[in-house]
């Protein structure tokens, strides 16, 4: 399975086509919507979430409600496009008009693709550059994970997210995998204990105020995966690394680790292999290791930890330089969040199910749904009994 997206932030959609699902999975835009609403959700988002309200049309693929085993389309249409006719339109225009247009992005931000995009593909405006490494893509993202999420859940595979820390305030709480699922969208930052979401409601409007953003950390966790996905004979097929990349490709995201993640330096290998055991089948009496052993799942919950960096876009910017004149300038300002952290977890938990749904369909075989979901009830079936 793969997918390809297509659009421009101000732009009049995305596009999004996702090739390699099997036959006969129930799909609506319903469903799809409900998990693009989610991502609109959270504290510190900027005004932008007030104008869309992204919702998904179904454009090929699906027929009476049931995939047909060809590529399916999806579009989510960008609602602000008709203020930005004139600047985001694909017609020619002339060379006068080029110089009066209204929105020019010479003055590059420092922490995003201005200046380095500028440079590769010899763009003078910036904008070309700006509207397409938008946040705005995840949007598309989005929607191919909640395909994935529906394809998953028919195959009792449940993937959810939430926030570990936002601007230094952390979550330090032990939870049962029953909790994080049962609170994760307890309160508008997504963190699990309530009592300090008022508090980083605070550190946020305080940012905020000070013309700054903030970054965090964000946690997803996956049940029920059966053992043996991914691979460790080559590099490219080890799924800790396949989610890796996944997830450091969302925007702003710096860090990804699994399980105890970077704690591991610190420990002792006692303390961090994850002993064996068999009750019918065969399970690990931790999960330090986060569900993932050779590039493999091992029947554990898979622990995906992901940090994001704060937001580039400053309200107080930093210093720049414009690329015409040369000059030292303050960097351009877009209209941007804050903190954008709650929506990012929603984006990396998505982002996760794609790469667990892709390898799901590499390991079995998935022309229609029902093969697929007898194929994963055998392989469950032969590895417990291994």
């Amino acid at each position: 399975m793969r997918f390809l997206t297509a659009g421009e932030s101000h732009g009049p959609q995305l596009t999004v086509i996702i090739e390699g699902l099997p036959a006969g999975l129930y799909l609506t835009a319903e469903a799809i919507t409900k998990e693009l609403f989610k991502r609109q959700g959270g504290y510190g988002r900027g005004r932008r979430m007030q104008i869309e309200k992204d919702t998904v049309e179904i454009m090929s693929g699906v027929r009476h409600g049931y995939t047909l085993g060809s590529p399916v389309t999806l579009i989510v249409r960008n609602d602000d496009h008709k203020h930005w006719l004139n600047i985001m339109g694909t017609a020619p225009i002339e060379q006068s008009a080029k110089e009066d247009m209204k929105r020019v992005i010479t003055k590059p931000r420092p922490g995003h693709a201005d200046l380095v995009g500028g440079m590769k593909y010899n763009h003078r405006d910036l904008r070309n550059v700006l509207e397409r490494s938008s946040a705005r893509e995840t949007a598309a993202r989005v929607a191919v994970g909640a395909v994935c999420k529906i394809l998953l859940d028919q195959l009792d595979i449940e993937i959810f997210s939430r926030v570990k820390s936002i601007g230094g305030i952390k979550d330090n709480g032990v939870y049962s995998v029953e909790t994080i699922r049962e609170k994760n969208d307890a309160n508008d930052v997504r963190v699990i204990d309530d009592t300090i979401a008022q508090q980083i409601r605070d550190s946020i409007d305080a940012a905020k105020k000070a013309g700054d953003s903030i970054g965090g950390e964000v946690e997803v966790t996956v049940l029920n995966a059966p053992a043996g996905l991914g691979s460790y004979v080559h590099y490219d097929r080890k799924l800790d690394g396949r989610i890796a990349q996944s997830v450091v490709s969302i925007n702003a995201f710096k860090g990804v680790s699994f399980g105890e993640g970077f704690k591991m330096a610190d420990m002792p290998g006692s303390a961090v292999q994850d002993p064996i055991a068999y009750d019918e089948g065969y399970i690990r009496l931790s999960n330090h290791l986060g569900g993932l052993e050779g590039g493999m799942t091992n029947g554990m919950p898979i622990v995906v930890n992901a940090v994001m960096k704060p937001i580039p876009t400053l309200y107080k910017p930093l210093q720049s330089v414009d690329i015409e004149t040369k000059e030292s300038y303050q960097a351009s300002i877009e209209r941007s969040d804050n903190c954008a952290v709650p929506a990012a977890s929603i984006v990396c938990e998505h982002a996760v199910a794609f790469e667990l749904a892709r390898v799901v369909l590499e390991e079995f075989q998935s022309n229609y749904m029902e093969q697929l979901i007898e194929q994963v009830k055998a392989h469950r079936d032969r590895v417990r009994h291994y």
